[in-house]
């Protein structure tokens, strides 16, 4: 029995021990925001190449849980771009096998603890606060990441001092618990309950490295623990495929699957050969000190999950196959939401979906704008009619895409993401009244059908070298934003201020066929409404243009990009020359 004084001490170490472990995650979120705020780009750009080659698959699932230190997360971000019709199963299921393997680089950085890296990680944790007070976000990212590190070996200096797991009565009470808790079954059970209440198998993970570091817990039985956190790492996306579609519901089923199966394979062949195991890994790491105790765990860690990736990769279609037998299709058709609110979380993939998502809307825009050119020389009810459903789904997608990114707006995200946000927002606005002028021109050759009006051939021929250059800035804009490409952009501006020229010119010609009695007022009405709406448009591509160019070089801003590009600016000359002279109005008669 204890005493009052011992159970007073106990008491005090597993506060200790508690406060260890919450200085651990708190630095691990620290690390892994940080990490996610500065290489946001680069996490975009492993997505955007999101393709069916399955080892490509599982580097993107590597790398991306690497940046930000959480299988977990990963996990939730894949869910959600499969729930947003983003990704497909047979890709989403390589990135979850991936992203296994990319949190086991916890594990490896807590085993290779020891005093001298301590202090060096003590140091950088107050080198990263002093770091956070500058007013320049790089640095005050890079303060968070170093502050972040440091914390996780602050929290682990916790865990293994004499006041929590290195106090004798802390490694008694654990000695006798994991006496009767020495079942394997049991022991992985504590894996996954440990894993699902902390939502880190990265945390849980460190937590049992640094248990088998100071003597508290047998390495035979860690290893079951171990198999258990990447069980209870599935809770997470377990929970996010709640009220998902089908198919995210799929990905997370998948997801628990790759795990169980990886664990009752591990732990059968430990279980046979425990003597085996426990001495390989010995012999990898031969000595008692903590850091060769601590590695063993961490090689352990690293071994499964790169031998059950590489076991189940091939067999991933039968994976896919196997969620769709066990998840049946609905019977009522089920539609992908455009935006999924559980990538709000990571910001860097809620962009993405969101560029996504906004491409859709060009398209639907381009789409409509052209359809309505065809109604002014084809009338057909029918296009007419699509055009109108069109401009009913862009203002969807507008309301849609506003409010996610005024929430996406609210969360902490570096400069570069937000002005990105800010950026789009601005962007969806020409979309939408793109959709809308196209409407406009449709009405405008309705009248015309219904009244049995038509231009006249001069006028006509007129309006079909306008529409050309607007049909080219159109693919132009939208190529550019699709593309982030600057080199297209740049060709918008001098085509612009062309398309404003020949409008202008148009109008003149217009009125001097008004003064010859040679066009009717009611068709000059209608002709002047679609200049006006070309010319809108024309303005619209241009703002688009103007956004991909401010993303790409964040700028002063549209107003001082135009005058700039315009100041005695040769390469924009010449481009103004060379559309001046493709686009040429017929010569009047």
């Amino acid at each position: 029995m204890l005493t009052a004084s011992e159970v007073l001490q106990l008491i005090q170490s597993l506060i200790w021990l508690l406060a260890g472990v919450g200085v651990f995650i708190v630095g691990m979120n620290f690390m892994g925001d940080a990490l996610e705020k500065s290489a946001g780009s680069g996490m975009k750009k492993m997505l955007e190449k999101i393709s069916n080659n399955r080892f490509s698959g599982v580097g993107i699932g590597a790398g991306v849980t690497a940046i930000i230190q959480s299988s977990s997360a990963t996990s939730v971000m894949v869910i959600g771009l499969v729930n947003a019709g983003v990704m497909t199963l047979m890709q989403a299921t390589p990135i979850i096998m991936g992203a296994n393997i990319g949190t086991t680089i916890t594990g490896v950085l807590v085993a290779l603890k020891n005093d001298i890296f301590n202090m060096i990680m003590y140091l950088l944790a107050f080198a990263g606060v002093m770091m956070s007070f500058f007013k320049d976000e790089r640095v005050k990212i890079a303060g968070n990441l170093c502050s972040g590190l440091g914390l996780i070996f602050v929290g682990l200096e916790v865990m293994s001092s004499d006041q929590a797991f290195g106090n004798e009565l802390v490694e008694r009470l654990f000695t006798e618990i994991f006496k009767n808790v020495n079942f394997p079954l049991l022991l992985i059970l504590v894996g996954i309950i440990f894993t699902a209440f902390i939502q880190s198998s990265s945390a849980a993970t460190g937590v049992v490295i640094t248990m088998v570091g100071t003597g508290v817990l047998p390495l035979d039985l860690a290893l079951f623990i171990v198999l258990g956190a990447n069980i209870g790492t599935c809770v997470t996306a377990l929970l996010a495929s709640v009220g998902a579609n089908v198919n995210s519901k799929r990905v997370a089923l998948i997801h628990f699957t790759f795990n169980v199966i990886g664990t009752v394979l591990f732990t059968t062949l430990i279980w046979i050969f425990k003597d085996a195991a426990v001495n390989l890994l010995v012999s990898v790491f031969p000595g008692n000190d903590p850091m060769s105790l601590q590695m063993r765990v961490s090689l352990f860690h690293v071994v499964f999950n790169v031998t059950t990736t590489a076991a189940l990769l091939p067999f991933t279609k039968y994976l896919v196959k196997y969620s769709t037998l066990v998840i049946k299709d609905k019977k009522v058709e089920e539609k992908h939401n455009l935006l999924d609110r559980l990538l709000i979380a990571t910001p860097a993939a809620a962009i993405q979906q969101c560029r996504a998502v906004t491409s859709k809307m060009a398209e639907t825009s381009l789409s409509s704008i052209k359809s309505a050119f065809s109604l002014l020389t084809d009338y057909d009810d029918k296009v007419e009619k699509k055009v109108r459903e069109d401009e009913n789904t862009v203002d969807i997608y507008e309301d849609e895409l506003g409010s996610y990114l005024l929430e996406l707006s609210a969360q902490d995200m570096s400069a570069r993401d937000s002005v990105e946000v800010t950026k789009i927002l601005h962007l969806i606005s020409d979309l939408e009244r793109l959709s809308d002028h196209a409407v406009n021109i449709a009405e405008s050759a309705r009248e015309m059908h219904q009244k049995k009006l038509a231009f006249s051939p001069a006028a006509y021929s007129e309006v079909s070298v306008l529409i050309d250059a607007v049909n080219e800035i159109l693919d132009y804009a939208f190529h550019s934003f699709k593309y982030n490409s600057i080199e297209t952009a740049d060709k918008v501006e001098p085509l612009e201020e062309v398309i404003d020229r020949l409008q202008a010119q148009i109008k003149l010609r217009h009125i001097n066929r008004l003064k010859n009695n040679e066009c009717t007022i009611e068709l000059g009405f209608i002709l002047t409404d679609l200049l006006t709406d070309i010319e809108r448009i024309a303005d619209h591509c241009s703002n688009i243009a103007g956004c991909v160019i401010e993303i790409a070089h964040n700028s002063l801003g549209m107003h001082s990009y135009t005058q700039s590009l315009k100041s005695g600016n040769a390469d924009y000359d010449k481009a103004v020359r060379d559309y001046g002279e493709k686009y040429v109005l017929p010569v009047e008669a």
